[in-house]
């Protein structure tokens, strides 16, 4: 798979010289329709993103994929906890797909991606290494349509993400993106998104086909997003998980939860707004589980200003364990949460967590944007650890009287060199607080540094 790189090198070179008339590049590339380009004049990119296979163009197959390479370098990961010092790697991935549509009703979407590690330490993370798998492969059959609205089926492999990406994330930042295997119905109209699905989670290996099916539902829900025009958004939702020895601080066992949440948002044009509220119940082996979260983004952006700023300000409130021991559970489950919403690579997770972090961007230069956050970190619990960014249990805090984690300082740069080709590097320094200095013998401040290049077509 390495001998990949050159070859995406030169077709990235060529694409650079290329117009198009097709749209940006989506997070979920099953969101891309290329039919637009069926009355275009051909030129190379034209013929990979749309090749008609009748007369009519009706049927049409359509070609794409990335290659992204990423330099990471820690120093005293887990502040010091690992003992791996300077800790220096590469990540690649590397994806292809194919999306087939047969008319307007039938589409076929498949999609193989490769995400390889070397260098690092003590191996390859589970969010580093996936040889070889296949990614998506699902049928999408619409059912009904009328003018703007439509009901349509999907079945099979497929990646998922809603919201903000608090609970349910394909997990972009990290090289090894999730998928679920299941069924999906959805309700579309201009206002009015409606979501249900049941799925099951593979157990991932690093080799090649070799991630097994858990054979059993464990993510089901239904997501509705309602959008407001010339106002906010709203989002509705109900989210089931069943987990077996899923592990807390207050032990492990088998879990089952639900979630209920909403989420008011709006993007763009003077102030902007995040807002999301969330309840869980279910039980911990013969436990019962109540937990929460609540989180505040408010900021505003200057859209007539030079560099067009924007400033944000950021609190979460994540409930932890209230009593250990007690075979109640009080901890929130952030579920399948993209690994950067504390910002690239972060250490503590969304488990247990009080968090305020200011944050602002500066668009540089039109295609060059800079931003840089402070995120100050204490646990909500005192009876209750933290957790990793997945929200796997990390260390025990039960036996610690201190509260603050510490404080995070982060800077990042993207740029797009073009439509396909984009760069993004930042540094994060974590300063330890008085928790990591009560429970880790040697604590040191930790240093994180990644740059990473990406190319799509």
């Amino acid at each position: 798979m390495r001998q990949i790189f050159p070859a995406f090198i030169v077709i990235c070179i060529c694409l650079t010289t290329i117009s198009t008339y097709a749209q940006s590049f989506k997070l979920m590339r099953y969101d891309e329709n290329y039919s637009i380009l069926k009355d275009s004049s051909k030129n190379f990119y034209d013929h990979i993103k749309f090749i008609p296979l009748s007369g009519d163009k009706k049927i049409y197959l359509s070609f794409g994929g990335e290659a992204r390479f990423e330099y990471a370098a820690f120093n005293n990961e887990d502040w010091g906890k690992m003992n791996t010092g300077h800790n220096n790697f590469l990540l690649q991935r590397y994806d292809l797909h194919a999306d087939l549509h047969i008319g307007s009703n039938v589409r076929i979407f498949s999609q193989l991606r490769s995400a390889l590690e070397g260098g690092r330490k003590n191996g390859p993370r589970p969010i580093d290494e996936d040889q070889l798998n296949v990614q998506n492969l699902f049928v999408d059959v619409v059912a009904w349509k009328h003018q703007d609205k439509s009901l349509t089926f999907r079945a099979g492999r497929q990646e998922i993400d809603y919201g903000s990406g608090r609970l349910i994330s394909v997990r972009e930042g990290p090289n090894a993106r999730l998928y679920f295997t299941g069924g999906k119905v959805m309700y579309a109209s201009s206002n009015l998104s409606v979501d249900g699905f049941v799925m099951m989670a593979d157990t991932t290996y690093t080799g090649v086909f070799d991630n097994k099916s858990t054979r059993q539902a464990n993510l089901w829900g239904v997501y509705s997003k309602l959008i407001i025009p010339r106002s906010g958004n709203m989002d509705f939702y109900y989210l089931g998980i069943h987990r077996e020895a899923s592990t807390f601080e207050e032990g492990t066992a088998n879990e089952v939860r639900h979630t209920i949440g909403t989420r008011l948002w709006k993007y763009g044009g003077g102030f902007i707004y995040n807002l999301e509220a969330a309840w869980q119940f279910g039980k911990f082996g013969n436990g019962n589980i109540s937990a929460w979260t609540g989180s505040i983004d408010i900021g505003y952006s200057f859209e007539t200003v030079k560099f067009k700023p924007t400033i944000n300000l950021r609190n979460d409130y994540i409930s932890g364990d209230k009593r250990a021991g007690d075979g109640n559970l009080q901890t929130f489950n952030p579920l399948y949460p993209k690994g950067g919403y504390f910002g690239f690579d972060p250490q503590v997770g969304p488990v247990n967590l009080i968090d305020i972090h200011p944050y602002g961007t500066l668009a540089l230069l039109k295609n060059l944007t800079l931003q840089m956050d402070v995120v100050f970190n204490w646990r909500y619990s005192l009876q209750d650890g933290i957790y990793r960014p997945s929200g796997t249990f990390n260390m025990a805090g039960a036996a610690s009287g201190k509260r603050y984690i510490g404080t995070a300082y982060l800077a990042s740069a993207v740029y797009s060199l073009s439509k396909f080709i984009s760069m993004n590097t930042g540094i994060q320094y974590f300063n330890t607080g008085s928790f990591a200095h009560d429970v880790i013998p040697d604590p040191k401040n930790g240093l994180f540094i990644n740059s990473r290049i990406a190319f799509k077509f």
